[in-house]
């Protein structure tokens, strides 16, 4: 079954919010391609390797959450954006981009979908007053140590993530997938055991040792594979069309 391409952009443009969520980058269609979707391809982030592989799976739009056009970038066409953009305008595929929409949606989005996979119950926002910061607040259903939480963390995301061992019981987690690392003061003010992010900085280990909590860095691309995942399923379901995930691997 096709769907129109304006049909579908219309329903998850509404579906996620986007419209009134102020971001870094547009969200939505960034590439118009053909005017009808029968297969879906989705990944994170919408890199050569993906749109080549869309390409071979015979995609007519791409679903990513990393997109294009970030605020401070160049805008000129050259170099790999010149490349990327060129895939799919030659093979008329279209790029449908979401990012702080999909952090935060309480359905499909990274964080809750995270949680779903690391076995977190979700219990609210991190920062209420802040729409900006899309992390979340959980509780685990048993305390454990923050080892055998970072091994957990290893199984389900088939990566080993740095850990900050506050030599505690974990139980009241907080989370910001991608580059959510700027969080753990707002984590740490919330009375967590442990914060989880996709990326760390320097201070992030001082943040974390010198406030007695846990600290995992599990990977930005890691971290968000699930939400664009769950939305593409969605999209699929909704409109009775192909969907496939590829995943790119990146170590960050």
């Amino acid at each position: 079954m096709a769907i129109a391409l304006s049909t579908l952009v219309e329903h998850a443009d509404r579906y996620l919010r986007a419209p009134g969520l102020v971001d870094y980058c547009p969200n939505g269609l960034q590439v118009e391609g053909r005017a009808q979707v029968r297969r879906i391809v989705s990944g994170v982030t919408a890199s050569q390797a993906l749109l080549d592989a869309a390409v071979q799976a015979g995609a007519d739009l791409v679903l990513v959450h990393h997109g294009y056009f970030w605020k401070g970038e160049s805008p000129c066409i050259t170099g790999i954006k010149q490349r990327r953009l060129k895939t799919l305008l030659t093979h008329d595929i279209s790029l449908l981009a979401y990012h702080l929409p999909l952090d935060v949606h309480p359905e499909v989005g990274n964080n809750v979908q995270l949680a779903r996979q690391l076995g977190i119950t979700v219990e609210g926002p991190l920062a209420p007053d802040n729409p900006r910061c899309v992390g979340l607040l959980g509780t685990l259903a048993q305390p454990m140590p923050a080892g055998d939480f970072a091994r957990r963390v290893q199984q389900v995301l088939g990566r080993e993530p740095l850990l900050i061992d506050g030599d505690n019981m974990i139980r009241r987690v907080g989370w910001c997938t991608g580059g959510g690392q700027g969080y753990i003061d707002q984590a740490i003010a919330a009375g967590v055991d442990l914060y989880l992010s996709g990326e760390a900085s320097e201070q992030t280990f001082h943040s974390a040792r010198e406030n007695g909590i846990s600290f995992i860095a599990a990977g930005h691309h890691a971290t968000e594979r699930y939400g664009v995942q769950a939305l593409g399923d969605y999209l699929a379901r909704r409109f009775s069309l192909e969907h496939q995930f590829i995943e790119c691997a990146n170590p960050i």
